[in-house]
């Protein structure tokens, strides 16, 4: 630990760690549009300076290591100007219309507007405007929104392990093309969606953003694990009446912000029309709803006959990675010590 003063209060802190991760350990909230903690600084965005005793210039906070006694001031008028004009100037090559996404607080550029009170009529429509790419599934890329912070490029190629988006020859985000053709494109995304959730602006947001967040009443967010697989990933259900909306990843073990497609976007069938709320049960030919009850004597009337005619050896169990260890535990000894078979694997295996 190493002793530091930050806006006239002394703290200690962990050595090895920069002025902006020093500051979020004490809580003081510095604003970033470039940054991500599981990534190596690169400063574009120049919003998190600060200011440093027997220093002339500003500093960026995200790449500056804290040194033992340092003096650092977060929150004086010069660094506020500074801020001020970083984002006016930002803010006068994004369209006005992505103003409507700060209220999601999806967009940190507007918000970041909003606290320093800088005028969306900053914000200029007669530019030139890039075709919005609508080909993805999941998610659209709108050029015209990207402050080319790179986030996406970087979360995609050293933490995803692909290099699937890339600054084009226009100078503004795309999808990297592998192989394309007169009919097709074949592109290298693999559909996880983590380069949205570190975007700082609408360049990138699922097909859904504008008409399923027009309104934000009574949302809530509730923290889960996905049931996609037995990693374990964590991760936000965003809920507005009874709705998951939208999926958000979590920043802890195992997954630390990271999802895959599944995990990001295949959250639909908890309200599907088609999914099934309850046992079914065949009679006369037909599939009816039935309680937990009737099912499980039901099954365990088949299985005794089974058994009796024809011996355990008759049986077999099929577990599933998308149980936990402990259910797949109760599962294996279900079928040995209640149905007496050995004839019992796993879905990982085949």
């Amino acid at each position: 630990m190493i002793s530091i003063n930050i806006d006239g209060k002394d703290y200690d802190v962990s050595e090895n760690i920069t002025v902006l991760g020093a500051c979020h350990n004490v809580g003081i909230d510095i604003p970033t549009l470039c940054y991500d903690d599981r990534l190596e600084p690169k400063p574009s965005c120049n919003l998190c300076v600060v200011e440093v005793d027997g220093e002339n210039e500003l500093k960026t906070s995200c790449s500056l290591k804290i040194k033992e006694g340092m003096k650092i001031k977060t929150n004086t008028d010069k660094i506020i100007e500074a801020r001020r004009k970083t984002l006016s100037s930002l803010l006068s090559k994004n369209p006005h219309d992505c103003s409507k996404y700060a209220e999601t607080n999806r967009c940190k550029l507007h918000s970041y507007c909003d606290n320093y009170e800088i005028s969306s009529e900053l914000s200029i429509i007669d530019r030139k405007r890039y075709p919005i790419d609508h080909s993805n599934l999941f998610y659209d890329i709108d050029p015209n929104k990207c402050i080319l912070c790179s986030l996406c490029i970087r979360v995609c190629k050293e933490l995803q392990g692909k290099s699937a988006l890339e600054i084009n020859n226009e100078g503004y985000i795309s999808r990297k093309t592998i192989y394309s053709d007169t009919n097709s494109h074949i592109f290298e995304c693999e559909d996880c969606g983590n380069c949205l959730a570190v975007c700082p602006t609408g360049a990138l947001a699922p097909k859904w953003y504008t008409e399923e967040y027009a309104k934000m009443e009574e949302v809530r967010s509730i923290k889960t694990t996905c049931p996609y697989c037995g990693v374990g990933c964590q991760l936000e259900l965003i809920v507005q009446s009874q709705q998951i909306i939208d999926v958000k990843p979590v920043k802890v073990l195992p997954n630390n912000g990271l999802l895959c497609v599944k995990g990001r976007f295949g959250y639909k069938f908890v309200n599907h029309p088609d999914r099934l709320k309850a046992p079914l049960i065949k009679k006369n030919g037909e599939f009816v709803e039935a309680t937990w009850e009737e099912t499980f004597s039901l099954i365990i009337e088949k299985a005794n006959q089974i058994k009796k005619q024809y011996g355990s050896q008759a049986f077999g169990g099929l577990s599933s990675a998308k149980c936990t260890n402990e259910e797949n535990y109760l599962f294996q000894k279900l079928m040995r010590a209640g149905f007496g078979t050995n004839n019992i694997d796993h879905c990982a295996r085949l």
